[in-house]
């Protein structure tokens, strides 16, 4: 597969991740990802601030968010979620970027950081995230393979068993922690994983001008049957009819998502559109009113 690399010099003081996460707050002004390159210093905390380890802890940290995110949802939809619903929304408020953290710098730079859950911190009402890398992967020929908490691998396919393993290593305490709010089994979880790894870089490729590099690539990272994910990335195509204001050509990338997240519960109009409950001729009509 061709890969799009911009890779910057890297100097010894300097930290290979950070032309990725200027490049994504660029595109995506909601996210703006602050590195600790200190590891001997904590990630934030203080008013507004949450660490991923106690949102994995599945305590006060978790009722917190779950019970913002509930707040929120109420005033924009005049609903209140169940709790199950409420606490599968708060997980995805953090999943989703989360996951960037670890998507973006292999798509842009083909490196992967290792970033446990005590490395980040999250402030969902200012989209900011710290993180406190202390080492990464990479290939032979990139120029950051020289620095100290480098680690070499030999090819893409090695790099991206870094990749899974890494977003795996960061995301299995928080699902242990959610998933007896959510109700839902360990492959549910999974898939859950699955679907927010794919679908944040998804649309980071989309805003970057590169989503059919995105796709291509999420289909080898997540082809399906990569334990302990459940499922794969699975793009497919709509085709929308002929003679409609969509502009040419006539097709949308499209997937189903593993699990919903059930917001059908609160507003069926507003589901999403790759909801396994939405048909394709109802995302059709989507692209076509949007259009």
């Amino acid at each position: 597969m061709p890969v799009s690399r911009n890779l910057p010099p890297a100097a010894p003081t300097g930290s290979p991740l950070t032309m990725a996460y200027d490049r994504l707050a660029e595109v995506f002004p909601g996210l703006v990802v602050t590195e600790v390159t200190d590891v001997t210093r904590p990630t934030p905390h203080g008013p507004g601030w949450v660490g991923a380890r106690e949102l994995a802890d599945g305590g006060a940290a978790a009722d917190a968010l779950t019970d913002t995110v509930a707040a929120q949802v109420t005033a924009d939809h005049g609903r209140r979620p169940r709790p199950d619903v409420a606490a599968a929304l708060a997980l995805h408020r953090y999943a989703w970027p989360a996951c960037l953290l670890f998507t973006v710098p292999w798509f842009l730079s083909r490196r992967v950081p290792r970033l446990a859950v005590t490395d980040v911190s999250f402030h969902r009402a200012a989209g900011r995230m710290t993180v406190r890398p202390r080492s990464f992967a990479c290939l032979p020929d990139d120029p950051a393979a020289a620095l100290p908490h480098a680690r070499v691998v030999p090819d893409e396919a090695a790099l991206r068993d870094e990749l899974r393993a890494a977003l795996a290593e960061h995301l299995a305490p928080l699902l242990e922690g959610f998933g007896p709010r959510l109700r839902r089994g360990p492959r549910a979880l999974w898939g859950m994983a699955t679907d927010e790894i794919t679908e944040g870089l998804w649309r980071v490729g989309q805003l970057l001008g590169e989503e059919e590099r995105a796709a291509a690539e999420l289909a080898a990272l997540l082809p399906g049957g990569t334990t302990p994910y459940a499922g794969g990335a699975a793009f497919r195509e709509l085709t929308v009819p002929t003679g409609t204001d969509v502009p040419s050509p006539p097709v949308d990338r499209t997937r189903d998502r593993l699990t919903c997240c059930r917001f059908y519960t609160i507003s069926p109009a507003d589901a999403c559109t790759t909801c396994p409950r939405t048909c394709d001729a109802d995302r059709i009509r989507r692209l076509v009113s949007a259009a």
